[in-house]
């Protein structure tokens, strides 16, 4: 196994002093492997050093001008510091140099939304669901986002995938049980409202939505 293949399986099990080590490591090696320098980044990241970490992307970036890994990496990390206009930037970078993951997808996805253009992000998201149908997450967004743009129909395919893949999402039952309230439909919105509840007994906007529903019918 080599540096970095040894150092991606300590961030896997959350070993971040022995990943760093090793990265360190491999670029002492190989300084003009722009990989290493994502990698290592990537773990000053995860520990919440990311004026850092961007240096080690943009080094990366440098050595390399199609390291689409390291776009999608500072992506990443200007979107949590809620820079979306960067962040969409560099996701969109990271696409145009190659990077056709579900993931990529995704965050430009989230980052549109973010940026308050859903309509231009649910073909982003419907491309992330292709790419990783078991990720409840992705359907989950996904379905939210059609939903936000009024297609209710659509959005209760999404939804209803998201709980087939993860049978304990609160928020996806949540709305469900909103879409079909929309739809009139209330006693399949009880029933979502209610499913959310079992799954999350605080769940403040199921347990609303339920008693808006019960105090109509008992009108």
């Amino acid at each position: 196994m080599d540096k970095n293949q040894l150092g991606i399986q300590y961030m896997q099990e959350g070993k971040w002093e022995e990943a760093a080590k090793i990265f360190m490591e491999a670029i002492d090696e190989k300084p003009s492997d722009p990989t290493s320098y994502i990698n290592f980044g990537n773990v000053l990241s995860a520990v919440g050093e990311t004026e850092k970490a961007l240096k080690f992307f943009e080094k990366a970036i440098e050595l390399d001008e199609n390291a689409a890994a390291a776009f999608y990496s500072a992506g990443n990390l200007f979107y949590d510091g809620e820079n979306f206009h960067e962040a969409k930037k560099m996701f969109e970078t990271a696409m145009k140099k190659g990077l056709e993951t579900g993931d990529n997808y995704f965050m430009l996805g989230l980052t549109l939304i973010a940026l308050e253009q859903g309509k231009l992000a649910l073909p982003y998201l419907q491309r992330s669901t292709e790419l990783n149908p078991s990720d409840s997450e992705a359907f989950f967004q996904y379905g939210l986002c059609l939903a936000q743009e009024n297609f209710i129909d659509e959005s209760i395919i999404q939804l209803e995938k998201c709980v087939e893949i993860d049978p304990n999402h609160a928020d996806a039952f949540y709305n469900l049980g909103v879409a079909f309230g929309f739809k009139e439909d209330e006693q399949k919105a009880l029933h979502f409202f209610k499913k959310a509840l079992d799954i999350q007994p605080d769940h403040l906007l199921a347990g609303y939505g339920l008693k808006l529903i019960e105090k109509g019918s008992a009108q």
